[in-house]
């Protein structure tokens, strides 16, 4: 009996999420957050970020996305605060996993930081229902 808490708790975290309205679809909503300076100066200027775009992203996610510029900020292995213009990238992937949407970006984000000299790219993904 004293299992029987556990076994709910593992029972509930293994429930699907609830179906969709009718009219949307189960999709992994993944978000890219690419940061734009290293060693503290911006080295990926709007030019080289378009170039990024048509080389390696729109190819990655061909069906669309959305790119909005952001300012971020977070504190790198050095330990210092570093504030930067940002490129906040958003994809709707219809029927993905979060797995599945991670693989599709894990090599967006390896060319960026070879590309770039960056230290990381934060991602997040959740679920959501979509519609287009």
């Amino acid at each position: 009996m004293r299992f029987l808490p556990l076994l709910l708790l593992l029972a509930a975290c293994a429930t699907p999420p609830p179906p969709c309205p009718p009219g949307t679809q189960a999709a992994t909503m993944l978000e890219g957050y690419f940061g734009r300076n290293s060693g503290g100066a911006e080295v990926v200027d709007d030019a080289a970020w378009a170039g990024f775009m048509d080389q390696v992203v729109t190819p990655a996610f061909p069906d669309g996305l959305t790119v909005l510029d952001a300012a971020g900020q977070w504190r790198g292995a050095a330990g210092r605060l570093a504030r930067e213009r940002s490129k906040l990238l958003v994809v709707a992937m219809p029927g993905a996993t979060p797995a599945q949407a991670l693989a599709r970006i894990d090599p967006v984000i390896a060319a960026f930081r070879a590309r770039f000299a960056q230290e990381s790219v934060m991602v997040t993904t959740a679920g959501a229902c979509v519609r287009f």
